[in-house]
């Protein structure tokens, strides 16, 4: 859709790209580093500097405390981070649970990694999922269940209730839990993010996976991180030198500088001005004819567009896009079979005008 978008210069709200100001502290951070001449490869597990920052910030947010010698293995952005990990953690042939709608990287990672992925239906209004299907997809080959949250496409942020359900469930059956936590700081309406991790006894079974891409807005950078303990990091470490080698060195610097001395205000900022954006986006979609579903976190809209001409969701969003200029993401592409095919997934991570100017254009259509 990216491309289809460029093709017609439309405006992109497909891509989960953030097109918002990278703070002072974080780029001089990086430029310093450059002319301090830290440009080599760095530890297999990241700059000291950097894991250190890591773990404070963990113990700040969630008051879980990491060993930054020997639990923390810095990588080639989140998604290198989770791909390392299930290199490292499972066999070809393992089951992994994956709640949907998914992130299709996760799917793409595993299957890469020779895993195989089983799926947990999440229902609209609020994505709520049932106990009972975990159960029902459980065998013999099933090894670990992936969490996303806040959640990329759905926005949904698991609660404390169901994280103890999923905990428990992982405990009976010695799973572990892959939990993807890059939209931490991306809350709205009184939501509080949990890691899983902090849950009695889910440290060990707990592989938590995250990274700066979002919160820095620095997509392009490719600065994650994988925080576990120590029994399973060392391996991670060695696919992650194996594979990536390293994380830029300088831009792990400017990454460390961003943790270290940005204060709370900053995290706080985030989700206030994200929160503008997602009622706006959200106002729009309504106005438009289409029915948004409000995110709990992250920075994407999932809504029907049912309405739009089209015998699928590709062709729905194409249409959207020759009438309006506005590009959005094939419900399609978060599912594993046709229970997509009436949704649409918007981003609103976009400078104000860029998104001032979308919601005007769909706001036109009067469906």
């Amino acid at each position: 859709m990216s491309l289809e978008c460029d093709r017609i210069n439309g405006i992109n709200l497909s891509q989960g790209v953030c097109d918002t100001e990278i703070h002072k502290v974080v780029r001089e951070g990086a430029h310093k580093a450059i002319e301090d001449g830290i440009n080599t490869y760095t530890r297999y597990d990241g700059l000291q500097e950097l894991r250190r920052a890591i773990t404070a910030k963990q113990k700040r947010f969630c008051g879980i405390e990491y060993d930054p010698e020997n639990e923390v293995i810095v990588s080639a952005g989140s998604t290198g981070a989770l791909y390392c990990a299930c290199l490292s953690l499972l066999n070809p042939g393992d089951e992994v649970i994956v709640f949907e709608p998914f992130y299709g990287y996760h799917i793409s990672t595993l299957v890469v990694a020779g895993a195989v992925p089983v799926y947990v239906r999440t229902m609209p209004p609020d994505w709520s999922f049932q106990m009972h299907d975990l159960e029902r997809v459980k065998t013999d080959r099933t090894r670990a269940i992936i969490i996303n949250t806040p959640s990329n496409p759905s926005g949904k942020i698991f609660t404390m209730e169901e994280l103890k359900n999923v905990a428990s469930f992982a405990s009976r059956h010695d799973l572990f839990i892959f939990t993807d936590e890059i939209y931490e700081h991306f809350v709205y309406d009184g939501a509080k993010h949990i890691s899983p991790a902090t849950l009695p006894d889910m440290k060990e079974r707990t592989i938590v996976i995250s990274g700066l891409s979002k919160t820095f807005n620095i997509t392009g950078w490719r600065v994650g991180y994988c925080l576990c303990d120590k029994k399973w990091a060392r391996t991670i470490g060695y696919f992650n030198d194996l594979v990536y080698v390293c994380s830029p060195a300088p831009l792990q610097m400017g990454v460390a500088d961003g943790l270290s001395q940005l204060d709370d205000e900053y995290y706080m900022r985030i989700a206030g001005n994200y929160l503008i954006k997602r009622d706006k986006l959200c106002d729009a979609l309504k106005d438009s004819g289409f029915h948004p579903y409000i995110p709990q976190g992250a920075y994407y809209v999932l809504a029907d567009i049912s309405k739009l001409p089209g015998a699928n969701s590709r062709e729905k969003a194409m249409t959207l896009l020759e009438s309006t200029g506005v590009a959005c993401v094939p419900g399609e592409a978060f599912y594993h079979d046709k229970a997509g095919e009436h949704l649409a997934r918007f981003c609103f991570a976009k400078e104000d005008d860029v998104l001032e100017e979308a919601c005007g254009r769909l706001q036109k259509l009067h469906l």
